[in-house]
């Protein structure tokens, strides 16, 4: 097995098998600082992970999804280790039939979802973010090393 197959295999023990995990998901602000640069804006989110995505349900109307229409690069991370880039996507309404399987695991995966998910309103939406590149520790080194800087679209480990 390679570095890459190893640290994927991590990530799936991670976050991966239906957990549901959560997030600080950094989106670019609209509004800038005093000095007219962008600033970051970020938020906790609950996401499930695979095949190298974070899948979140969300609001069309919430800041995060505003921000994400005009730039789309994002970055997550977490307390256990990780700092991830990637690219986020609005695939839209989470009751449309292209989004079943999606849903499908919200469902099952987020416990709050029925009661909280908001899912008859079509400003409910399933947000996806496909990682790029990032950093994920493993203390334990499961796989014999600690630190995995990853290239997810080149599918290598630096």
């Amino acid at each position: 097995m390679s570095k890459y197959d190893d640290a994927i295999k991590l990530m799936e023990e991670c976050f991966g098998n239906g957990k549901e995990v959560i997030i600080a998901l950094a989106t670019i602000s609209l509004s800038a600082n005093a000095t007219g640069n962008p600033r970051p804006a970020v938020r906790m989110v609950c996401a499930y992970y695979e095949d190298g995505a974070f899948y979140v349900s969300t609001d069309a109307r919430k800041n995060k999804t505003l921000q994400i229409e005009k730039n789309n690069e994002v970055s997550v991370g977490g307390m256990d280790g990780y700092t991830f880039q990637g690219m986020a996507e609005n695939l839209g309404w989470v009751k449309d039939e292209k989004n079943a399987k999606i849903r499908a695991k919200f469902i099952k995966i987020f416990d709050w979802f029925d009661e909280e998910g908001g899912e008859d309103d079509p400003n409910s939406i399933v947000l996806r973010i496909t990682l790029t590149e990032g950093t994920i520790i493993d203390n334990e080194k499961k796989y014999g090393e600690q630190k995995y800087e990853i290239d997810f679209i080149n599918k290598v480990v630096k």
